[in-house]
């Protein structure tokens, strides 16, 4: 049968055919590649460079500053939202396209959909070794664009133009496809990006991704309201595939007629908004009173979309008195966790689905018991909120680790004497309450889990999968392209600031405007304190100079040298003006926030497996050694 071909290079083939992916989600439809990230060097400024500028599409193009950077926008992106729409973005070879990995491993265990196409060597081996090529005697085949293989749901390397065809329809059932969301790399071999095919011109038609919920089968229903109906002390656990379905309606509806209590993940917060009268808060090792408290004594977890991390079941300790498990999750491997009733469905769907046919039943909870824990986290927040740091006989609450003649040095040092809580609590309640807080790394995500009350659906964007410093700025850049209409604030440390922000400068260029709350405490704060929790000296944690005295680094002066608008705060009163200031600013900002080291938020009533040593000549260190192996007799062993 003939078929009518158009003549095209590869890297034409492949941006005709990104502007024609559409996706349809209960019944809207939308074009699911947006635009390409870009930077570009010898391998895919003459191929995919030039087929942007050959090409008519609607693609928009940025230009990045870092390839992992520009690929973490294009995750925040996508995240927020909600998986239905990506960004591509191509590097050239070797070290840009190594820069990808980072940010592959981000999405991947974040369950992000986006396109990396790196440049490759050359097909024809030819000019072998190429500038940026490294050499191996036992696999000449082997690239750096290898190292994306783990780190990607689907992975190709392109060596003849017409392979670009089966690559790239593959590759977008990947990355249109709930179960399997996560990166994708095609990796383009330089010399055949600009090599001409005949490609049908079927193969450039609008192609519509049809996502369709998926129901729970008659059997997945009857297990687990068998389950539930036995279950006395139940809990709602909300994960991030609950906030990709928008199903907060449901899960209010199932609370409030069975008086079930509803927790969260990071990956779900702000699925509900924090004043829904049985919402208790963030779960596990950064969770609240309240979340833990009912978790702690749940006899059933009914997982919503959530993958059960170590943070969430505080390595398996959390679930006390939890015989049975429900889990719903579009992935089967996800829901068959803990051994539970497996239920691989669309979380809205089940919610749907069981809402009636639960009939009469209820949970021993009262609504004055909810209440109750609810009143009692907010004094604690009320508490945490108003800590005030005093030069003689300080409490901070994490306690222990650093005398008052150390945390005087700091408050002289840096010229404060603000506590992280007492910050975060009030950045919280000032900012617009439809504002999206942008997080990672470090101790701040313990902090806003517990502290940061959400007030608005879909403003709360966490990457605790990889948990990867510089996710905070970059992501942010990709949240604002994908909500302009929002204040976007990235709330980062000094330690992930100084990772990598590169993207800041992107976010100037192109007129998407963030707000960026350094949170500078002078070293790797969390990571001081858990070393130090274990029974090791402050050690390589702290940001001091060779002669050990405290780096006091003025960040505002450096954003302000990129051309944001900058502010440095030393006092809530600055913060205030800050704030206020700041939003009604058209430009991206930089807050400057000097803050006191152990002012963070403890764990409550919680555990976390980590690599103590066994042996050490240190007492403190075998006494965290032996407090380990006495949880672990406790722990579930899988």
């Amino acid at each position: 049968m003939y078929l009518e071909t158009v003549r095209l290079t590869t890297a034409q083939a492949i941006i005709r055919f990104l502007d024609r992916q559409y996706i349809s989600y209960d019944g809207k439809e939308n074009r699911f590649v947006e635009g390409i990230f870009n930077i570009f060097g010898h391998g895919n400024v003459l191929g995919l460079g030039q087929a942007l500028q050959d090409e008519h599409h609607s693609l928009l193009a940025f230009q990045g500053k870092n390839e992992q950077a520009m690929a973490l926008a294009a995750i925040g992106y996508a995240k927020q939202k909600n998986r239905r729409q990506i960004y591509a973005c191509t590097s050239s070879v070797g070290p840009g396209a190594a820069n990808f990995v980072t940010a592959a491993g981000v999405a991947i265990a974040n369950n992000i959909p986006v396109l990396l196409l790196p440049g490759e060597t050359f097909a024809t081996r030819q000019p072998d070794p190429v500038l940026q090529q490294f050499e191996r005697e036992d696999d000449i085949t082997i690239t750096t664009n290898d190292a994306l293989r783990p780190v990607c749901r689907f992975w190709d390397r392109i060596t003849r133009p017409e392979q670009i065809m089966s690559s790239l329809v593959k590759a977008f059932e990947v990355l249109t496809n709930p179960q399997t969301a996560g990166p994708v790399a095609i990796c383009l071999a330089q010399d055949v990006e600009g090599e001409s095919y005949d490609y049908p011109i079927s193969f450039f038609e609008k192609r519509v991704h049809y996502i369709d919920r998926r129901k729970p089968t008659e059997r997945e229903l009857k297990q687990s309201l068998e389950v539930i109906s036995q279950a006395k002390n139940p809990v709602l656990l909300v994960g991030g595939g609950a906030k990709y379905s928008q199903a907060k309606k449901e899960i209010e509806k199932i609370s409030k007629k069975y008086c079930i209590p509803v927790v969260e993940t990071h990956a779900g917060k702000s699925t509900l908004l924090y004043d829904f009268e049985y919402y208790l808060g963030g779960n596990g090792i950064l969770g609240t009173t309240a979340a833990n408290k009912v978790v702690q004594n749940a006899d059933l977890i009914i997982g919503l979309g959530t993958r059960y991390t170590d943070f969430t079941t505080c390595s398996k300790t959390q679930f006390k008195e939890a015989k049975r498990f429900v889990n719903v999750n579009l992935s089967r491997m996800q829901a068959y966790k803990f051994d539970a009733v497996s239920v691989v469905s669309d979380v809205k769907e089940y919610l749907l689905a069981i809402y009636e046919l639960l009939g009469d039943y209820k949970t021993t909870y009262t609504d004055e018991q909810i209440a109750s824990y609810k009143k009692e986290w907010e004094e604690e927040r009320n508490r945490l909120s108003n800590i005030t740091f005093t030069m003689n006989d300080f409490k901070p609450e994490i306690d222990g680790h650093f005398t008052q003649e150390i945390l005087n040095e700091y408050s002289q040092v840096l010229e404060t004497k603000l506590t992280q809580s007492s910050v975060i609590t009030y950045i919280n309640d000032n900012i617009d309450k439809d504002s999206v807080m942008v997080a990672a790394a470090g101790s701040i995500p313990g902090d806003v889990q517990k502290l940061w009350n959400s007030r608005s659906e879909n403003s709360y964007n966490m990457e605790y999968g990889y948990s990867c410093m510089g996710y905070e700025v970059n992501g942010a850049l990709g949240v604002k392209m994908a909500e302009s209409h929002r204040e976007v604030y990235a709330l980062v440390g000094d330690g992930s600031f100084n990772m990598l922000h590169s993207e800041l400068v992107t976010s100037l260029q192109y007129g998407y405007k963030i707000n960026v709350v350094l949170l500078d405490n002078s070293g790797f704060g969390c990571i001081n304190n858990l070393q130090m929790s274990n029974g090791s000296d402050s050690f390589y944690c702290e940001f001091r100079d060779k002669d050990n005295n405290i780096m006091n680094i003025d960040y505002a002066t450096v954003a302000k040298g990129y051309g944001a608008k900058t502010y440095s705060v030393k006092t809530l009163e600055d913060l205030h003006q800050a704030l206020e200031d700041s939003k009604s600013s058209p430009i991206s900002t930089l807050i400057d926030i000097k803050v006191l080291p152990k002012t963070m938020t403890a764990g409550y009533d919680t555990w976390w497996n980590v690599g103590v040593s066994s042996h050490s000549p240190k007492q403190a260190v075998q006494k965290a050694y032996e407090e380990k192996e006495n949880q672990l007799k406790i722990a579930r062993k899988y």
